[in-house]
């Protein structure tokens, strides 16, 4: 086999290859008996019938189709081999001259992985603003766990409050339109935590039991369903009870029913243990992401749109399973936001990571760093805990997905580059 090499714009190759006659004959002739086993001739069993027969029923350049399909994995395995090519995506045939008795020609394109040329990335000081824990931390998350553990009481001599849970019936209309869905008998709507449309609630406070009243109120620009989206609605509603909320008593007994405390002190311990370590999470992460910046900052690497448009279109199927996850479509999506402004956001996040992935394994390679089997052992049990599944069960139910012990690999190696510049890197927390 002999080989053209011609560099070309955006890290393609376009290789030229001449196979010998000889090679190009047999891929023809085992072609053709590979044909035959699944081709009725009469008068011939199956895989039975001559070369020129089994030409005559279905045609040369079916059978050179069959040959090239058989021979060029091993073809480019060989090219990418001798070249030493580094590619990042299936080689494909722009042409190819095949006559039987004569050399096969065949002309290629190879994409190559961009060359990335690092700046400084060991050695560096950075400064990152430290977090600072809220001053009332403390006391919110008491009053969270008061309210998590509140119980309500019923009343009735008097109107409703804004911290008041309350029963009520509503039917919604829109343009003189029924809302589909906008309407519940008995509904519970806490009225200090409410998710529905922003002014709803706060019509709901000072209203007495038993009342039917309207309220006013008009949906967010941006609501899924576009129908609505900006629209002015009324909706008919009627209070049928009122509970207020009781908190306990932040006392010792209140803190030995919710854990391991005998005192109010250590439940206090215990929250403050779990703040201050939350800062230090948030410290790494955010010394972590400034020095990553930093070195992909630094970094230098053309990278071809086809690389860009590959990643944006997974980063397409991962936002359509999103979606579907909190119950929308992608149409859905589309009409709400537009299809430019979701693909273009979409393609600036694609070059992100594509460069983010780029730049990782340009150090890895540096530095050596390597994913080991214990290093994608550790991860698939890191998964497994994560699910709730046996680590067997993880890996039938991944392999089912192709592609994913690839990624599992990938994401390992991007720790342990994280962890190798977070090591080899100053941050100071001003």
């Amino acid at each position: 086999m002999n080989t053209t090499i011609e560099k070309q714009e955006n890290n393609i190759v376009k290789v030229d290859i001449e196979i010998p006659a000889k090679d190009a004959v047999n891929y023809y002739n085992n072609a053709a008996k590979r044909l035959a086993q699944y081709v009725n001739i009469p008068g011939f069993r199956k895989g039975k019938a001559p070369r020129n027969v089994v030409e005559q029923n279905i045609g040369e350049e079916r059978i050179k189709h069959e040959a090239l399909e058989n021979a060029l994995p091993k073809i480019f395995s060989d090219v990418i081999k001798e070249n030493n090519f580094d590619v990042v995506a299936q080689p494909y045939v722009e042409s190819y001259d095949y006559k039987i008795g004569e050399d096969l020609k065949i002309t290629a394109k190879i994409e190559l992985r961009p060359e990335v040329t690092l700046g400084k990335y060991k050695g560096l000081t950075i400064e990152v603003e430290a977090y600072k824990t809220p001053d009332d931390a403390l006391q919110k998350s008491l009053d969270s766990m008061l309210q998590q553990h509140a119980t309500t009481v019923v009343v009735t001599d008097r109107k409703t409050k804004s911290d008041d849970v309350i029963v009520f019936d509503f039917d919604g209309y829109s343009n003189g339109e029924k809302i589909e869905h906008g309407d519940a008998k008995n509904f519970t709507l806490d009225l200090a935590n409410s998710s529905f449309i922003p002014g709803f609630a706060e019509q709901l406070v000072d209203r007495t039991l038993g009342e039917d009243f309207d309220i006013e109120v008009k949906f967010p620009e941006e609501y899924h369903e576009k129908k609505l989206a900006g629209q002015p609605a009324t909706f008919k509603c009627r209070i049928n009870e009122i509970k207020t909320k009781v908190l306990p008593e932040l006392n010792d007994e209140f803190a030995a029913k919710i854990g391991p405390f005998k005192t109010v002190d250590d439940l206090k311990a215990d929250i403050q243990k779990y703040l201050d370590t939350q800062k230090e999470d948030i410290d790494r992460m955010n010394s972590e992401k400034a020095v990553f910046e930093k070195v992909t900052g630094d970094a230098k690497v053309d990278i071809q749109q086809s690389m860009i448009d590959r990643e944006a279109d997974e980063l397409v199927a991962e936002y359509r399973q999103k979606l579907e996850a909190q119950g929308f479509t992608w149409e859905q999506a589309v009409e709400a936001q537009g299809y430019d402004n979701i693909m273009s956001q979409l393609k600036e996040d694609a070059a992100v990571r594509v460069k983010n992935s780029l730049v990782i394994d340009k150090i890895a390679k540096e530095e050596n760093i390597t994913v080991s089997q214990a290093d994608f052992t550790a991860k698939l049990a890191e998964l497994s805990q994560m699910y709730h599944i046996d680590p067997a069960t993880m890996v039938k139910q991944l392999s089912q997905t192709p592609g994913v012990f690839n990624a599992l690999s990938q994401q390992a190696l991007n720790e342990k580059v994280t962890k190798f510049l977070s090591e080899n890197n100053t941050v100071k927390l001003k």
